[in-house]
């Protein structure tokens, strides 16, 4: 008479056993921590309790699921990629790096610290992802410079290699008393913090006179109109097919977003006739808006003004954007402003195309026929522009002068110069040098200087306090888009830091490092 056979429950998981079936369908119990395969008889819950606390008596005993037996957790973090810092050598005190910080609220809610640096290596000026961790209670200033100071303290960095630190301009990073910038000038006063030249780009070119500002609030009131109900978006998108319209869909406009205006316009110009004939038809308050020549040529000089602020906007973007480059860009800006005005003024509107465009035809699309600009409207365009340039000049006031010789160093003039400048023996040295001169001409002013760091240290130091900070907070910004895909709705108690330096750094993991310290094999 055969034994009776135990079979395996369900419960026994928590005490870490699943079970193997032998030929005659018996069941045995197979520890999933050492792999051991007990007897049949074994197969109760007090001994299989009683293995685990003998022989796994370090871990803690408790209530574990199937999942949490089987799954291990794979590292992926600032161990294995931060350079320690080898691949960054930002740790040697001769050498400068500069830092981009911004703060932000993910999908649950929950603010987001994200920092980027820039420092020199192998002659280059390089960019880099530092950290990106989760202020878990008050967004304060004195919580974000805790949470830096605790990564420096971590990865032997300190705030003497820090030269320059760029962020928002909100008052927890700017604050004259009590923000991120004066705490950290409070410890380390040798170091620049400024504000994102992005962050006041946007905020200058909100200045809109009373004319456009209304002309922009029916805009809006009409795309919304559209697009806040679906069969009037389906209808809309229907007309506009049958007209044969190259667009078919309005775009929201977001102030959030700063580049939104000008796609919004445009694209409100480029289907204006549907939009009248769609209005006409659900006897819109604005309908008649589309049919007013006056209102046809501010929406087309809105268009293309926001278009230019939009360009201007987007060369400042991306990485490796230095002061030099941003300001030579805003001067030319604000001259250009100054030239279109007096066009303007003159008739003359070839920097505007759509508006050009408009008064030129000889019958408008809105079939008035030929239309020219009324001097009360030439007057707002004058004053908009010269208020714009006024607002440019007010949020870009402090402007720092930087030597000449670090943009133009071969045509610079060592004779009209201080003779005490420490500079200018190396500077006549380069002037001289024919290697030089060629290196100048083939690659980037922040290149050349970094290459120049090992035979005139001196000047090169200096030079390099112009291209090394940041003067936008776009790369952290960025990280925010990519943090959209990483941590979703459905992901919402993801715990993204080491998510996020997967995605976004460049050093490259030290695999061999990270194999070094693992086991390959569990003993026998």
């Amino acid at each position: 008479m055969s034994s009776k056979k135990i079979k395996l429950s369900d419960e026994y998981v928590q005490y870490g056993f699943t079970c193997i079936t032998e030929r005659d369908g018996s069941q045995r119990p197979n520890c999933m921590i050492c792999n051991a395969k007990l007897s049949n008889s074994s197969l109760a819950p007090a001994k299989l309790r009683e293995h685990f606390l003998k022989l796994h008596g370090d871990g803690k005993y408790k209530n574990t699921t199937l999942a949490e037996f089987k799954v291990k957790r794979a590292r992926f973090d600032e161990k294995a990629t931060l350079p320690v810092l080898g691949f960054a050598p930002i740790n040697k005190p001769n050498r400068k790096c500069s830092l981009q910080l911004y703060e932000n609220t993910d999908v649950s809610n929950l603010s987001q610290l994200a920092v980027f640096v820039r420092y020199v290596k192998d002659d280059l000026i390089k960019e880099d992802f530092l950290f990106c961790k989760p202020l878990t209670t008050t967004t304060k200033a004195a919580d974000v410079k805790k949470l830096v100071d605790d990564f420096f303290k971590d990865n032997n960095l300190s705030w003497d290699m820090v030269s320059a630190v760029c962020s928002d301009g909100a008052p927890v990073m700017l604050g004259r008393k009590s923000g991120f910038g004066a705490l950290v000038k409070a410890d380390a006063p040798h170091i620049i913090v400024t504000h994102c030249i992005l962050h006041r780009h946007a905020m200058a070119t909100k200045t809109l006179p009373p004319k456009l500002a209304e002309a922009l609030k029916i805009v809006v009131e009409c795309v919304n109109y559209v697009r806040t109900s679906a069969l009037r978006y389906r209808i809309f998108s229907e007309l506009c097919k049958e007209m044969g319209s190259e667009f078919e869909v309005l775009l929201y406009l977001s102030n959030v977003r700063w580049l939104s205006r000008g796609p919004v316009l445009n694209r409100v110009f480029a289907v204006r006739v549907e939009l009248a004939l769609f209005l006409q038809e659900h006897q819109h308050c604005h309908a008649d808006c589309f049919k007013n020549s006056e209102f046809i040529l501010i929406l087309a000089y809105m268009a293309d003004i926001f278009t230019a602020l939009n360009h201007l906007n987007q060369k400042k973007q991306g990485g490796g954007v230095n002061i030099i480059n941003a300001e030579e860009n805003l001067k030319a800006f604000q001259k250009k402003l100054w030239l279109w005005k007096r066009r303007t003024e003159n008739e003359n509107f070839a920097n505007f195309p759509l508006l050009d465009d408009c008064v030129s035809k000889i019958e408008d699309v809105s079939g008035i026929g030929d239309i020219s600009v009324p001097a009360e409207l030439k007057q707002a365009i004058a004053t908009h522009l010269d208020e714009l340039a006024k607002s440019l000049d007010g949020y870009f006031s402090k402007r720092e002068s930087y030597p000449a010789w670090g943009r133009q160093s071969f045509t610079f003039s060592v004779e009209t110069t201080d003779v005490n400048n420490e500079y200018l023996d190396e500077i006549i040295e380069i002037q001289q040098s024919q290697v030089q001169q060629q290196l100048f001409r083939t690659t980037t002013l922040s290149t050349f200087w970094c290459q120049q760091m090992v035979t005139y240290p001196v000047i090169a130091k200096k030079a390099l306090e112009i291209f090394i900070p940041f003067v936008t907070t776009y790369l952290c910004e960025q990280s925010f888009s990519r943090m959209l895909d990483i941590k979703t709705k459905k992901r919402n108690r993801l715990c993204c830091k080491n998510d996020m330096r997967v995605a976004l750094a460049k050093v490259k993991p030290r695999i061999s490092e990270l194999v070094s310290e693992r086991q390959q094999q569990k003993s026998h």
